[in-house]
């Protein structure tokens, strides 16, 4: 799969998660719950990977994590916040640089449209 095939994937899956919890719950209980869909439906799932940030040729342990990686192609954040700032955006975008990955999808729960509440961040796709 590639990474639009993943995101169509994540999409979906998204929607079912959204539609059986709805809105307003921890952000935790959506990365457990999509982790299940997901890992369901035959991806591959890694949750809290760290990102380590590469300076001067050094690898330098930081406290950034990408919630979701998928099939190591394709970042998910997730958030359950009132509102997304463009500083929840800037952050996929800098994941996707500092990891060398082409497409991620920012997501919040907290909205009464999911479908208004998935941005997609590519880096070089």
């Amino acid at each position: 799969m590639d990474e639009n095939d993943i995101s169509y994937e994540v999409r979906g899956a998204i929607f079912t998660v959204y539609n059986a919890l709805g809105p307003g719950l921890l952000e935790s209980t959506y990365e457990t719950v999509l982790t299940y869909v997901l890992k369901e439906k035959g991806l591959d799932v890694q949750r809290q990977v760290p990102l380590p940030i590469i300076f001067n040729d050094i690898v330098l342990d930081s406290a950034y994590r990408i919630d979701l990686l998928i099939n190591d192609l394709v970042i998910i954040e997730l958030k359950s916040v009132e509102t997304v700032t463009p500083l929840h955006h800037k952050q996929v975008l800098t994941y996707l640089k500092l990891s060398g990955l082409k497409l991620g999808l920012l997501v919040n729960f907290n909205s009464s449209n999911i479908s208004q509440s998935i941005w997609r961040k590519v880096n070089s796709l």
